[in-house]
């Protein structure tokens, strides 16, 4: 199968479109070609004038460890062209970043979860290359979650860096079918094009991710698959006082880690309340140390996912209800337990950090509520899950 820039780079009929243009290139550690050349230099090598690059959350080169930590503009050191930070000074293009081109080819690899920046970089950027007339080419990647839709709905309002518009933690989206939501949504008025992939079975082997391509971290703490499966629930961990696996080798991963808490028990309380809600993957009690981060240095009881192999089951696996259910049992056993985090997450101020991540309140209020069960969450994430699936179906490529 071929990517949006292998077809790019292996089409005379696209390249002859860019020529004469000034390209710039939004891009990350991932933004590779099936044989593993950065899209920096395979667009150069084939001719293309990239006059720009373009950096999101963690930089260009990935180096970025952690959420808020900022990028400088630099100037790339091979090809002296301009490098700008989109997780620096500004989050979003500015005008002179914007002059630097006329045609932006994004070509990040996204995760498929709504709270992922890069679906925010996109929006912003279409939306910039709305104000100045500029042209947005998208080199589509596999959503790697694949089709399946979970999640509440983001409440109008509760827009952020991670919450770009009201759709739901698992979107079913790729980059390329996102761009065209955005344009409809928000009505803009871009010159927009999806370079498609070519072979892509989200259905097939791998679920999403095709088993032929080699998975390169897209963001530090995105290592394999079954991070990139597991993650629209396992996020939410940063908006809580337990450890969500930064500081180990696998780092969102897991339901939960931390020193004061027996994991066991939580897995007990979890089949108790919504047995329902644990098929299609294995949960695996586990130890860690983390080394940074949150209870660094302290032994942390932890329940570990295996979204993999033989325990994975596509269309079961419902990591969103997962990680609530794994709240609502905390929170079952260790009633006064100070699970919420209050910090300021991705620079928001004023909102509690699981509200900013989940676009609203309202699963914080489930968990925190004991008169309300299984249901009442699937009440209200179902209907709004199907509204979802039935408003983006015209939009889907693949």
């Amino acid at each position: 199968m071929k990517f949006g820039i292998d077809r790019l780079l292996a089409s005379p009929e696209l390249l002859a479109e860019l020529s004469g243009r000034r390209a710039a290139l939004v891009a990350h550690p991932a933004s590779v070609t099936a044989d593993l050349t950065h899209s920096l230099d395979a667009l150069i090598g084939v001719g293309v004038n990239v006059s720009s690059a373009f950096g999101p959350q963690h930089g260009l080169k990935g180096d970025k460890q952690d959420n808020m930590v900022e990028t400088r503009d630099e100037t790339d050191p091979f090809y002296g062209i301009p490098v700008f930070s989109l997780y620096g000074e500004v989050r979003r293009p500015t005008g002179q970043m914007m002059s630097s081109a006329d045609v932006f080819l994004f070509d990040l690899q996204d995760l498929g979860c709504r709270i992922y920046t890069f679906v925010t970089t996109l929006l912003y950027l279409l939306e910039e290359a709305d104000k100045h007339g500029k042209t947005v080419w998208v080199l589509d990647r596999p959503n790697p979650a694949g089709r399946p839709v979970e999640g509440t709905l983001l409440v109008p309002g509760q827009e952020s860096f991670v919450g770009a518009g009201p759709m739901p933690m698992r979107h079913g989206l790729t980059m390329g079918e996102m761009g065209h939501w955005f344009i409809g949504h928000l009505g803009l008025d871009v010159d927009y094009r999806v370079i498609e992939m070519e072979g892509w079975n989200p259905d097939g082997p791998g679920f999403g991710w095709p088993e032929s391509r080699v998975w390169i971290n897209p963001s530090p703490n995105a290592a394999n698959v079954n991070m990139a499966r597991a993650y629209a629930g396992t996020v939410m961990l940063e908006g809580t006082t337990l450890s969500e696996g930064r500081g180990t080798t696998r780092p969102l991963e897991v339901l939960f880690g931390a020193p004061d808490i027996d994991a066991g028990a939580v897995h007990r309380e979890m089949r108790r309340i919504a047995p329902e809600w644990l098929v299609g993957c294995k949960l695996r009690e586990c130890h860690f140390e983390p080394t940074f981060h949150k209870h660094a240095g302290s032994l942390c009881n932890a329940l570990m996912i295996h979204a993999e192999g033989p325990f994975y089951d596509h269309s079961a696996f419902r990591p969103w209800r997962l990680q609530a259910l794994a709240f609502k049992a905390i929170r079952s056993l260790y009633p006064d337990y100070d699970l919420w985090r209050d910090f300021p997450y991705e620079y928001e101020l004023e909102r509690l950090a699981m509200d900013v991540i989940n676009g609203g309140p309202s699963l914080r209020e489930w968990v925190d509520n004991p008169a309300l069960g299984p249901d009442d969450l699937e009440a209200l994430a179902g209907s709004e899950e199907r509204g979802w699936q039935n408003s983006v179906r015209s939009l889907l490529l693949y």
